[in-house]
């Protein structure tokens, strides 16, 4: 195995249980060239009948599958060191966080090869890690969170403070999709003083444990941090333990937006703080005064995994009359996106779980008036179509008029696969009239993760920021995916983030207001 076998770390140490289960990593590679029999392997390596030695390059790696008393145990110890971690000063915190983000970059290249390994584009991969120490990690975003730690003022003798406390013990449970960035992303709650309980998805795990215990553990041990500061482990579902655990006071949480919501309402039942990252269905609008060359460009970031992450531009809303022009530049771009093994050089795409549900949104889409403008196949790793092929052809939609557009589910819904409908609205309105028409479309989303405007004309582009209001993040001539420093790149309203959504910084999630009024002791004559 080339990158080991992984245990859980747990109070400070690797924890492996009485009877060690473990999980091992097939490379992605091996599953798209011959699947059925790689499938085979792994179940063999999972229950320990094959040695690992004799599968060469097809594994990757392992994990330990933590049981529930290890599951019980990461609880008590994060429990257990949440008051001395809380009592660390901020500003020693923030230094211990830039940290991670160095020692991030120095093991840059091992992660990229894990997230390869486990089906993430070599691309995607590196952009996603690498840009974490300049985003969520980096000096301008931790220190312009601790700056909304503590605000003082003065009363004659009386000394007011409104300062952010952490919430305690913060369970991070990401997605399959994304895992280990995302597990990083809500790591910053370290920063704020919390402590933290990591749990790593069982069919990505590698790389998240690889990360856990390689990048932020030693970080912690450098820097002497109470151990059970921070705990990671592989396993199945684990957040009725978590609901019902005395210990835990937050839960990050990354999923669908249905059984999201349904967590909130459980979450809130126990007692518990529910930080919701749910789904994404993304608006982008071009208006007529647009660069349409940056505007495709952003927009073909829908493609990026096959359409399968949430920060992606799912629907587009095209002003009549560059939509052609919009539309024939997006098809001869979305003809260079092509299929192919992760490690290749420029692949984005990567195989599609939800084909059923791929081809009945496209056959609804079209049995309801819309236009296939390309694509529309599956297709094999070489880009030949196939029936039974692993990968779906980027694909195209147009839909003309914004009445009735969500009726379709390709609009309506969060879509975890590559089918992006260009929506035109009707010609007939003066261009004041259609900015409130599409202002009204965005504004009723009912998701709120993000949305773009492209638009070179000052006046367009302040009317529609003075009138859009949905979204926890707002891109205007900027790439809509991006991450950026000091903005929050996460969170949202709707069904988003649910009823307490907002783009807020994990720092800041994880805490809560506190205020404070004294009178120091021999100031008492001036009390009133």
């Amino acid at each position: 195995m080339k990158f080991g076998k992984y245990p859980a770390y747990i109070c400070g140490r690797d924890v492996t249980g009485d009877h060690a289960q473990l999980v091992h990593t097939i490379t992605a590679q091996a599953l798209i060239e011959d699947t059925f029999p790689s499938l085979r392997l792994k179940q063999d390596l999972d229950r320990g009948i094959v040695d690992p030695s004799a599968a060469g390059e097809r594994v990757a790696g392992a994990c330990v599958v933590a049981d529930e008393g290890m599951t019980a145990m990461a609880l008590e110890s994060a429990a257990r060191a949440a008051p001395a971690w809380a009592r660390v000063p901020l500003a020693d915190r923030i230094e211990i966080g830039l940290r991670i983000a160095e020692r991030l970059l120095e093991h840059l290249d091992p992660i990229v090869e894990i997230l390869v390994a486990e089906g993430t584009p070599r691309t995607a991969a590196e952009g996603m890690i690498g840009g974490l120490p300049y985003t969520s990690w980096s000096r301008e975003t931790l220190e312009w969170c601790a700056e909304q730690f503590e605000f003082r003022r003065q009363d004659g003798a009386r000394e007011m403070i409104l300062r952010r406390v952490p919430d305690g013990v913060v369970c991070i449970n990401p997605p399959q999709n994304a895992a280990t960035v995302n597990a990083l992303n809500g790591l910053t709650a370290l920063v704020a003083g919390n402590t933290v309980v990591v749990r790593a998805p069982r069919g990505v795990a590698l790389s998240c444990m690889y990360t856990m215990r390689e990048v932020v553990a030693p970080v912690l041990e450098e820097a002497g941090a109470p151990p059970g500061t921070f705990n990671a482990l592989c396993g199945p579902p684990m957040l009725d333990a978590w609901l019902a655990s005395e210990h835990v006071n937050d839960v990050i949480y990354f999923g669908g937006s249905k059984k999201g919501l349904e967590f909130e309402g459980e979450c809130i039942a126990a007692g518990k703080k529910p930080i919701l990252e749910l789904a994404g269905n993304d608006c982008c609008v071009v208006w007529r005064d647009a660069d349409l060359d940056a505007a495709v460009e952003s927009v073909t970031q829908f493609f990026l995994n096959s359409g399968q992450i949430c920060n992606v531009p799912n629907q587009v809303v095209a002003h009549p009359a560059i939509a052609d022009e919009l539309i024939e530049r997006l098809v001869v771009a979305t003809k260079e996106i092509q299929p192919g093994f992760p490690d290749e050089a420029g692949v984005v795409l990567t195989p599609v779980l939800g084909v059923d549900w791929f081809f009945g949104c496209l056959g609804e889409a079209l049995a309801k008036g819309a236009k296939l403008v390309h694509g529309g196949r599956r297709l094999e790793a070489d880009g030949s179509p196939s029936d039974t092929g692993f990968f779906v052809e980027p694909s195209i939609v147009r839909l003309d008029g914004l009445q009735g557009a969500r009726s379709l589910s390709v609009v309506r819904d969060e879509t975890f696969f590559p089918l992006l409908p260009i929506i035109v609205p009707d010609a007939g309105a003066g261009d004041d009239a259609l900015m409130e028409e599409v202002l009204a479309f965005v504004n009723t989303n009912v998701y709120g993760l993000r949305n773009s405007f492209w638009s070179t004309g000052s006046a367009t582009i302040q009317r529609f920021l003075d009138g859009v209001s949905n979204g926890g993040n707002l891109k205007i001539n900027d790439s809509h995916s991006g991450f950026l420093p000091f903005l929050p790149n996460q969170g949202g309203n709707g069904l988003t983030g649910g009823a307490f959504g907002e783009a807020s910084h994990p720092m800041l999630r994880t805490t809560r207001l506190q205020a404070v009024s004294m009178i120091r002791p021999s100031d008492k004559e001036h009390r009133s």
